[in-house]
């Protein structure tokens, strides 16, 4: 089932959208060579409940942690470990959520350790752009398709493959809500979308091929192909017209012409 938010659910949606950015802004200063994707971790868990939020993704059907830390040709949920050390070179995926006054956010991001190819460098970029282009679809009337489409469509044009076997979601009390919010798909397909939705858009988009598996871990999935994957995501709600509110991106306002 679908839930929709009325105004003063967004709102307060927002507010916990606003402390998961400012968490994110302090974990993307902490990264860095030689730092261990553990240390992040218990950084983020202390930056959550400093604020008096809980984080979504600890103990989530057993999840050993507060964020995931996805590296290199890990496409999500890399459980963080003082046994991973950050490395020159690398790019790191960081995924996080939180659950302030009962509702929740989440958003992800990826980096460059230190100083990156210029192909990872691209990867990166491809990767936001992607979700800009499905975000501008996700209006009143359209359908969750168009979104997909949007996302695919760019990825594929720039060489780069859409992971499918992983999708955005509906979000909202719970953490994953209906609909799924599929990263590729046909325009004019799917569940249409209302005002009131919330979804959080996460295109993951690899340097390859899109196949993934999961590792023994029973959480961390890569690209069949071993190649790099970036991962970006924000949660947004629907209005009635024009562009959607972004929840997690304080301060971020359409232009005219966008909108």
């Amino acid at each position: 089932m679908i839930y929709l938010k009325n105004p003063e659910q967004i709102e307060k949606m927002r507010v916990a959208g606003e402390a998961l950015y400012e968490v994110l802004q302090k974990l993307r200063e902490a990264i860095k060579p030689g730092e261990t994707t553990g240390a992040l971790d218990v950084y983020a868990e202390q930056l959550i409940r400093k604020i008096g939020a809980t984080p979504s993704f600890l103990n989530y059907h057993g999840y050993p942690a507060s964020l995931c830390a996805s590296v290199d040709e890990q496409v999500v949920h890399g459980i963080p470990s003082d046994k991973v050390v950050l490395k020159e070179g690398s790019i790191i995926s960081i995924d996080c959520g939180l659950v302030l006054d009962g509702w929740q956010a989440d958003s992800a991001f990826t980096v460059g350790i230190g100083d990156i190819s210029e192909d990872a460098a691209t990867l990166i970029k491809i990767t936001e752009e992607c979700f800009w282009k499905g975000v501008r679809q996700a209006v009143n009337g359209n359908r969750l398709g168009d979104i997909g489409h949007a996302i695919q469509s760019y990825a594929e044009k720039n060489g780069c493959g859409v992971i499918r076997d992983l999708t955005g979601h509906g979000i909202g009390r719970a953490m994953h809500e209906d609909p799924t919010v599929f990263n590729f798909g046909e325009a004019g397909r799917g569940v249409r979308i209302k005002k009131g939705m919330a979804l959080a858009i996460e295109p993951m988009i690899c340097a390859g091929d899109w196949p993934v598996e999961e590792l023994s871990d029973g959480w961390t999935y890569v690209t069949r192909d071993r190649s790099l994957c970036a991962h970006y995501e924000h949660t947004i709600a629907i209005t009635e017209e024009g562009l959607p509110q972004i929840l997690t991106l304080p301060g971020f306002k359409w232009e005219e012409e966008e909108a």
